[in-house]
């Protein structure tokens, strides 16, 4: 009997072992299907970027215009005002400033005040049933998704934006993230944002500011040296582009805080493995403007 016993005993423990192999094969298939997916539509972004980031004109300005109008809706969505009857007011204001791009003006302080200006009227003129909170929620929408994306295109459409317009991009965010994800692994040890981003050091940010300038320097360096000066210093272009990256460490935190204060994880699953627009193009946000004046003042 007790030979028995322990077959059936150990019978029972392969039959148990059986399923959590399986479960944990499950999971390794999920994840790598994950990764294959989050790469491929990545290369995907990447090739469209190359396609039509270097010819510019009015091909980038649809595609800028149709990003902002996108990360304006995942926005409000965002914060549950996506059907509200105000909703169409940033969309509007986002219409205004493309036209303006598009007629070669430059209107943005002029719409930003008008925009506040109508928000608040917005607000005074249906008080208590607006509260001021969604009032600054509608405020932040047009500035955020139409003002700060459009230099993408204004970047571009300067002199050599052909060259250096890929500046925003790949050095000062994505290629700053990468060194900054390498120095993180390899020597972080002080939590940047424990709550916000538990993953994010000290260490990890130093080593992609300090990235970001080497790459851009010898960038310039051998542009300035090939295109006979290019640039007036190609270390001031260094310096610009290394102060982006750690502004675009702060739009990565903000597009997170963001989700995090209204509970959600991604913005969309527009771009399979990466989340929305905003969850792709959050840094870019913010390097985008510092790069064009870069551009303007560092660039002849």
């Amino acid at each position: 009997m007790k030979e028995e016993d322990v077959r059936r005993e150990e019978s029972k423990g392969v039959g148990d072992k059986a399923p959590l192999s399986s479960e944990k094969k499950e999971k390794k298939e999920q994840k790598l299907s994950s990764f294959l997916l989050r790469v491929g539509s990545g290369i995907v972004l990447l090739l469209l970027l190359f396609l039509i980031l270097p010819r510019g004109g009015m091909l980038l300005l649809a595609m800028n215009y149709l990003l902002s109008l996108l990360a304006c809706y995942e926005l409000l969505k965002c914060f549950s005002l996506e059907k509200d009857r105000l909703a169409f007011f940033p969309f509007l204001f986002i219409t205004f400033h493309y036209y303006a791009l598009y007629r070669d003006r430059h209107a943005e302080t002029v719409l930003l005040v008008l925009y506040f200006v109508l928000c608040s009227m917005n607000y005074v003129f249906h008080y208590p049933k607006k509260s001021i909170r969604e009032i600054g929620l509608y405020f932040l929408a047009f500035p955020y998704t139409g003002l700060l994306f459009s230099y993408i295109y204004q970047s571009r459409m300067l002199m050599h934006g052909a060259i250096f317009g890929m500046v925003d991009f790949f050095l000062s965010s994505w290629a700053a993230d990468s060194c900054a994800y390498a120095a993180g692994m390899l020597f972080g040890r002080h939590k940047m944002t424990p709550v916000l981003s538990p993953k994010k050091t000290w260490e990890g940010a130093v080593g992609g500011v300090l990235g970001a300038f080497l790459l851009t320097y010898f960038y310039g360096l051998y542009f300035s040296v090939k295109q006979q000066g290019l640039f007036h210093s190609p270390l001031k272009l260094a310096l610009s582009v290394a102060v982006a990256s750690l502004f675009s460490i702060v739009g990565d935190l903000t597009a997170s805080g963001i989700k995090r204060d209204f509970g959600i994880k991604d913005y969309s699953h527009l771009i399979p493995g990466h989340g929305g627009i905003l969850d792709r193009f959050d840094s870019v946000l913010f390097t985008a403007p510092i790069i064009y004046y870069a551009l303007v003042f560092f660039v002849q």
